[in-house]
This record gives structure tokens, sequence and C-alpha cells, in this order.
């Protein structure tokens, strides 16, 4: 059996019942945290937290030689875990499908998500986004500040009244030189607000920062206010709002304090 674990979003406490009997039941437990991870808690923590033994693999060892994984749960109960949701954004659907043809049996304990959690934080409805986007760090693709296909969806989002949820870029064992394992960076709101100031012009931007976290940063403003502000610690994402339907609007004043003047011209 495979489980595929998803840790919520913050930390060791983040996990539901679901999950944390899942990985309490599993012979072997392996974990990836390039694609995200629990910023509230390290693997030693998750480790003590729920008495586990915590085999974390990198990018390579999960996309190109999951073998261990695969082999492991063919004779036993298997977790893999992220942070999150396994299926959500950090989609492993690859390592599913690749264990169903080997005859493996699996399933998914999911976990809440950042997608979910920026249309609670923020008040903005959740049948009202678009297609997500993530924003790389410039170095990481090669070409301008903003990619071309995120240019696109924002303003195919836009031309919809759609909001964008707008993922921030992790990199976890690459560098601007290349692979180098000691390397983490996690993109901050302020980074991405200026970056997207150059495209989109000075337009409303909220950010929500540690969502999960006891004390999370919801704030709304325009791109130009948002990059010269500090939002402390990551994880962070950026949600570029469409149409606001009036209750949204009263929401971004009330939960995000947007200026009111801002979020009326977005009515």
């Amino acid at each position: 059996m495979l489980t595929f674990v998803g840790l919520g979003l913050y930390d060791e406490r983040s996990l539901t019942i679901e999950a944390r009997d899942a990985l309490q039941a599993a012979d072997r437990v392996f974990a990836e945290w390039y694609t995200s991870r629990l910023v509230g808690a390290d693997i030693s923590t998750l480790e003590r937290a729920h008495g586990l033994d915590v085999e974390v693999r990198d990018r390579a060892g999960v996309e190109r030689d999951p073998e261990p994984i695969l082999a492991a749960a063919e004779t036993g109960d298997v977790a893999f875990v992220t942070a999150g949701d396994t299926m959500i954004s950090t989609t492993h659907a690859d390592l599913r499908l690749r264990a169903i043809d080997r005859g493996i049996d699996t399933r998914v304990v999911h976990g809440v998500t950042v997608q979910s959690a920026a249309s609670s934080l923020t008040g903005l409805q959740n049948y009202r986004f678009g297609k997500a986007v993530t924003l790389p760090f410039p170095y990481a693709h090669g070409g301008g500040d903003v990619p071309g296909s995120v240019i696109e969806t924002v303003e195919a989002n836009r031309d919809r009244g759609l909001h964008t949820l707008v993922y921030l870029d992790i990199k976890v064992g690459t560098g601007p030189r290349g692979p180098d394992p000691d390397h983490e960076a996690y993109m901050r709101a302020s980074h991405a607000a200026e970056l997207l100031a150059e495209p989109f012009g000075d337009r409303l931007g909220v950010v929500v920062a540690r969502a999960g976290a006891p004390d999370p940063v919801v704030a709304a403003d325009r791109l130009s206010a948002l990059a010269a502000r500090d939002f402390g610690d990551p994880l962070h994402t950026l949600v570029l709002p469409g149409d606001l339907h009036h209750v949204e609007a009263d929401a971004l004043v009330g939960l995000a304090d947007a200026p009111p003047a801002l979020v009326a011209d977005a009515e």
C-alpha cells in the first residue's frame, strides 16, 4: 500500500487525525521537502511529535528514481508525505500511477492547502478564482522578470473578472549557479509584488503570509505599497483580484486593511 499524506500548512500539529493515523500505521515514511515545506516545523520535529522515522527524498529521488518507494510499497505499508496536500499544486500523480501500474494499492489522505486557505483568509470567494500561476525567481527561467505564460494567464483571468492565485517560487537544492544541496530560497511577497508591478501596473494585490500559522498576515494594497513592506518569514503567496463582489470588497477592507477607495475601483 502507498498512502499519499498531506501534512497541512504550518507545523507538526497541522495534519488531520486521519493523516496522523496513516503515518503511525506505516512501515516506512518517505517525504519530499522541495515543492513546499512546513515552515513551523522541521523533519526532526515531525518525527518526535508523531513517533516517526522519516526518509527525505530529493526531486530526483522522487521523480527519476522512485524505485525505493515503490519497492517498499509492494511489500509493506508506505506513507509518502508533503506539506499541504500531495495532490494539489505539489502534485505527485505520476508516482501514484506508477504504483498502480505495478499493482500497488494507493490512497490519498488530504491536507489543508494554501489554495483553500487563501480564499478563507482573504474573503475572496473560491469559485471566483481562475487558473493559478507560479511566479519563478528571474534566474530560474532565464527570461525577463515575469514569464510570458504568467502574464497571459493573469490577463486571461482578468478578462473574465476572475482572481489569480500566484504561488511564489521555492528553490531547494538549486541556486543561481545550478545544483547546490545547501541552497534554500523562498520568494517573498514583497519581491513578487515588485516583479508583478512591472507588467500589471500599480493595481490591487493581496498578500497571504504564513497561512495556517497562529499569526498569519493578510494585507491588501497597491503592488508598489506591498513591495515596500516586510511580511516576515515565509511561506508567502499573492492574489491578484479580478472583479470584486461587494462582499469581497468589504472583506478585503475588514480582513486585509485594504484602502476602501482602491477596492471600490475593482467592484
